[in-house]
């Protein structure tokens, strides 16, 4: 028997589909708007690393907040 793992790329392709799709089929388009959507979250990480190491601690959504006291 075999350890390999299938991997399920459905989730991938559908994305991918949706993403294209939002940009009128342009490829182009679609690719510039993940970069940017990459970088944007990029940013928020490095913002969020240097709050830990200062010594901050992140506030929780109010959505989250009332979904975990339920």
């Amino acid at each position: 028997m075999s350890a390999t793992v299938l991997f399920d790329n459905s989730h991938y392709e559908q994305a991918c589909d949706q993403a294209i799709a939002m940009c009128d089929g342009n490829l182009r388009s679609t690719i510039k708007a993940l970069i940017m959507a990459n970088e944007y979250l990029e940013t928020e990480l490095e913002e969020l690393q240097a709050a830990i190491s200062a010594g901050c601690i992140p506030e929780t959504s109010p959505s989250k907040a009332r979904s975990s006291a339920a």
